[in-house]
């Protein structure tokens, strides 16, 4: 955890489906908890949105030189999702992720998958899986990415970005293998949770025989946003989480700190021009230890106040913070640029409430994401800062961890998710 930036419509038809005629059927996929959605009126927006737009349930672009889902104003839902490849035929992989591409296309747009989740053969699993049916897009994005292990198969090895590294293990780390890793993985925001968890689940379905869920994560109440202006999220512990954190207007800072440039490694990663680095880490937060320490030792642990947000010293939220005013290991002081050389990343993290861990304790926290241009000079230096001198290591553990390669945008029509890695001709 990191404070780090202060620091076309599926229509009913009577001929068989694709999927059907292909094979995609098979059992639906069991999901665990979802959460209830909330908008019910159908309508489509236009191409993009603006941060205003999300009442009005609008459609984020799916086409652009970046994924969407990155610099995209912050959801108010996530629904996260690692897989592992279960295919060694490329050409089979390849397929799938070209229909993944077709689906993300249609449901980021408000429409059912395929031909939809009723009208079709009645003898065949229907396209789409329905429970998002007369829901608006709620400005859901997609946005994949490529885990170091799959750079394992399919002959890719010679094309693993260098800035692609396994993270290390850094002191206070608890993983859990089964939610650590995976080949690639799908996030999923939205503004309605069960449009997010219909997007997990049908690209899922899609991918039955080739991939498999290896570890997922639900999330509410975005920790960080990306909009100029927009009241600044609180996490768990009730502080404001990322006061500077990079906007998606700040295209400057973009270029410098989040998009991979045309001259990041060599000729064998030129694939991933355009795209960024994630970094994943679900934080366990000691919710009851947290709640019965004092209010002054909680605004020490952060180096701000409570209320405003306000750095120690200070008397507004934005005002530049005093570094030296505050407690040697004080979060954001540790986790400030300038105690770090001037490492920046874009963060886009989310509660979560996993219910309790048997022990009559809240098992919740923040799902940590962060983009970046180079995780070793991104996530990795500023995390050894922080996990050997933060006071907030006392309240928190990072339980779970992945680092992926997100590739460059979709382009049009005729594009898909992996061309740049996948195509020979790219």
């Amino acid at each position: 955890m990191t404070e780090t930036q202060d620091t076309a419509a599926g229509s009913p038809a009577g001929s068989p489906s694709r999927r059907a005629l292909i094979g995609w059927g098979g059992a639906g996929l069991a999901l665990g908890a979802v959460a209830a959605g909330g908008a019910v009126a159908a309508t489509r927006a236009g191409d993009d949105v603006d941060p205003a737009a999300a009442e009005a349930g609008g459609a984020v672009a799916f086409h652009g030189a970046h994924q969407a889902g990155i610099a995209t104003p912050v959801q108010d839902r996530l629904h996260f999702a690692a897989f592992d490849v279960k295919t060694d035929d490329r050409a089979e992989f390849v397929r799938m992720l070209k229909d993944w591409t077709a689906a993300a296309r249609r449901m980021t747009a408000g429409h059912a998958v395929g031909e939809g989740a009723y009208g079709g053969l009645a003898e065949a699993p229907p396209d789409d899986t329905g429970e998002a049916l007369g829901l608006k897009p709620s400005r859901l994005t997609l946005t994949i990415g490529f885990g170091p292990s799959l750079f394992e198969r399919f002959d890719l090895a010679g094309k693993r970005p260098e800035a692609l590294v396994d993270l290390p293990k850094f002191p206070g780390d608890n993983l859990d293998r089964t939610r650590t890793g995976g080949d690639l993985c799908i996030q999923a925001c939205a503004d309605d949770p069960q449009v997010a968890v219909h997007a997990i689940r049908n690209l899922a379905r899609i991918g039955f025989g080739k991939v498999a869920i290896r570890w997922s994560q639900l999330g509410f109440g975005k920790t960080s946003s990306t909009t100029p202006d927009a009241q600044t999220p609180r996490n768990l512990m009730g502080f404001k989480d990322g006061t500077r954190n990079i906007a998606g207007t700040e295209t400057d800072r973009l270029k410098k700190f989040v998009w991979v440039g045309d001259g990041d490694g060599g000729s064998d990663e030129s694939w991933m021009t355009g795209g960024s680095y994630l970094v994943a880490r679900r934080i366990r937060m000691n919710i009851e230890t947290w709640d019965r320490t004092s209010l002054q030792e909680q605004e020490d642990v952060f180096g701000r106040d409570k209320g405003e947000g306000a750095p120690v010293g200070r008397a507004k939220e934005h005002d530049k913070p005093f570094l030296k005013a505050m407690k040697p290991d004080a979060h954001v002081r540790l986790a400030h640029p300038d105690s770090n050389n001037g490492i920046t990343i874009l963060r886009r993290g989310y509660s979560f409430t996993d219910g309790t861990d048997g022990l009559g304790r809240l098992d919740a926290g923040l799902f940590f994401l962060a983009y970046q241009r180079d995780v070793r000079k991104g996530f990795i230096p500023l995390q050894r800062q922080l996990s050997s001198k933060d006071a907030l290591n006392e309240y928190i553990q990072h339980v779970g961890s992945a680092v992926f390669a997100v590739p460059p945008g979709v382009r049009d029509k005729d594009d898909w998710w992996g061309r740049t890695l996948f195509s020979e001709e790219a």
